[in-house]
């Protein structure tokens, strides 16, 4: 119980996530977004928040467990998983636990297992730990971007409609 007190009040102390990211740094995540989806048909969403609601810090459970579900809750009110081909990624960074969470679609998933998520997300969050969330958020957008371009390129001649917006969430 004074774990979950002490990180509610860890988390009111937190700043804003829009102060915490500087305006410089989110738009060279957005333009690495938008190259990288050049090269695939999928769609890559960054979600960035500085710290959990409330609500998800009262919950039973461990942390890991309980950032997930925040990352498929925004998931889904992000709209990731409307896409054509079902093939659309978020990346989810959470500061307060420099914590990295990876959901992808239904499409993406019949092709890479959770053990090769995780193993991604584990690599991805050394970056975090040290405190280099811009590296992080490269290096995922690169990986995740691989992913797509072996299971989802884009044909020469093929037109790729943007179908979800490249500017990361801030929250």
């Amino acid at each position: 119980m004074w774990d979950r007190i002490k990180r509610l009040l860890r988390y009111r102390w937190m700043e804003d996530a829009h102060r915490l990211v500087k305006p410089e740094v989110l738009q060279r995540v957005k333009d690495r977004v938008t190259a990288s989806e050049n090269w695939h048909t999928g769609e890559i969403r960054i979600c960035i928040e500085a710290a959990l609601p409330n609500s998800y810090l009262l919950r039973p459970g461990n942390l890991r467990a309980i950032t997930r579900q925040r990352a498929l809750s925004q998931f889904g009110k992000l709209r990731v998983w409307d896409t054509e081909h079902n093939n659309g990624v978020l990346v989810y960074l959470l500061l307060a636990e420099r914590s990295i969470e990876l959901v992808a679609d239904r499409g993406l998933n019949a092709f890479v297992p959770p053990q090769g998520w995780h193993v991604m997300v584990e690599r991805l969050g050394e970056a975090l730990r040290e405190g280099r969330f811009e590296d992080g958020l490269a290096t995922a957008i690169d990986e995740v971007s691989a992913v797509l371009e072996a299971h989802f390129p884009l044909a020469p001649d093929q037109v790729r409609p943007n179908e979800l917006p490249d500017q990361p969430t801030l929250l």
